[in-house]
């Protein structure tokens, strides 16, 4: 089993909570690189979050 597999499998259920964490992760590289790289920033949290599952609840792109 792979690490992505453990961890989806952990944050089977809270996937609103781990969204919030790859959106204040990303929030932090923004800060720390003053926004230089902003468009990568944001498509790593979208692939992020795909990975690791969407909140149902969230549409996708928010």
């Amino acid at each position: 089993m792979s690490v992505m597999d453990k961890l989806k499998q952990m944050l089977k259920g809270h996937e609103s909570q781990a969204g919030q964490g790859v959106d204040k992760a990303g929030d932090y590289v923004d800060k720390r690189t003053q926004g230089t790289y902003s468009g990568q920033v944001d498509t790593a949290q979208e692939k992020m979050k795909d990975q690791l599952g969407r909140d149902p609840n969230q549409p996708p792109g928010t």
